[in-house]
């Protein structure tokens, strides 16, 4: 059973610029893809950026420029930077892990997910 622990979020003003991190116990190389994803009330989870087993990495348009997801290996910690945050980024952010050879925001393909870590942004 692979575990992800998310922390890094909590209330931020707007343009602020905090980094998500999230520990994953092991990676499978058989399933590699790694997302980020945020969820708001009443709607459905929204994919935010992923990374894959290529190296490629994709970013939903709304943060595209603003928001950088990033790997270490070696520390098996998956990283999302945030800058310029608006208050439309006010979430639940979750890390997904052991999902498919190249990156998708379809959370049906991941298997692990974290618990969630939440940020608020104030104007």
């Amino acid at each position: 059973q692979v575990q992800l622990v998310e922390s890094g979020g909590g209330s931020v003003q707007s343009g602020g610029s905090p980094r998500l991190s999230c520990a994953v116990s092991e990676f499978l190389s058989v399933r590699p893809s790694m997302a980020w994803f945020r969820e708001v009330p009443g709607k459905e989870r929204e994919g935010v950026s992923c990374i894959d087993g290529h190296t490629n990495y994709a970013s939903v348009d709304s943060v595209k420029g603003r928001f950088t997801i990033s790997l270490d290996s070696a520390q098996n910690t998956l990283y999302l930077r945030m800058n310029s945050l608006k208050p439309e980024d006010t979430a639940v952010y979750y890390c997904a892990a052991a999902g498919p050879e190249y990156c998708t925001f379809d959370t049906r393909y991941y298997d692990y997910w974290g618990q969630g870590t939440q940020v608020t942004v104030s104007s």
